[in-house]
């Protein structure tokens, strides 16, 4: 999924429906504010930044992306204005991964974004992760039990990735806070704890895999 933030609606359009012709899924937004309650229920493999935008300017945007931890790798390319050398070498000290000069071809877009996916590719360290009765797939975003799929919302889905990449390790609440919701959330420790709990109520009894270390956080090992 590429997420396009851009305001002009024609551009954004464009866009969208250039990548989706050639093979993507694409998805447009027309601010900041939009842009970070999908990034709440789904993260893209990359995002079209414009610069300038009515609410808060890209340049923000991306810094606010960076400083999270699960955003913080997702690939960035800022479109700006044609000329605006001060906007790309602040775009590409904050982290973005290219640049695209306005006005600019969809042709030069779709090449932009492949060679951007190429450069950062990342695979997960493995696309199937299984611990004793729980199977979970990367890519695919599913979780099985045995033979039986357990919905998870996004945050436990995520959660419960970090734990099983992670198994044997014991994570702190700190630590688990800060990789699935991010440095900038607002909220306490109490959180991770809540997510654990609903967490293993829908694991059921292979939730016996997640164990409690008093004092420090949780650990993923095999199911006792």
């Amino acid at each position: 999924m590429i997420y396009c933030v851009e305001d002009d609606d024609s551009i954004r359009e464009l866009e969208v429906y250039t990548l989706q012709a050639t093979g993507f899924e694409a998805e447009g937004f027309a601010d900041g504010e939009s842009f970070f309650k999908a990034i709440e229920k789904e993260l893209p493999e990359l995002i079209l930044l414009d610069i300038m935008l009515p609410d808060q300017d890209g340049i923000s945007i991306l810094r606010r992306l960076k400083n999270r931890r699960s955003t913080e790798q997702i690939p960035v390319i800022l479109a700006t204005a044609k000329g605006s050398e001060y906007d790309k070498v602040k775009g590409l000290d904050g982290g973005a991964d290219d640049y695209l000069a306005k006005p600019f071809g969809m042709m030069e877009l779709v090449s932009r974004v492949k060679a951007v996916l190429r450069r950062v590719g990342r695979q997960p360290k493995s696309a199937l992760l299984t611990i004793g009765q729980i199977q979970l797939d990367v890519r695919a975003r599913r979780v099985f039990v045995g033979e039986n799929e357990v919905e998870l919302t996004l945050k436990e889905f995520e959660l419960l990735q970090y734990l099983m990449e992670n198994s044997g390790v014991v994570l702190t609440r700190d630590q688990l806070l800060a990789h699935i919701w991010g440095y900038d959330f607002d909220g306490e420790t109490r959180t991770v704890d809540v997510h654990i709990r609903t967490l293993r109520n829908k694991l059921g009894e292979a939730s016996m895999a997640i164990e409690t270390v008093r004092g420090m956080g949780y650990r993923m090992g095999e199911s006792r």
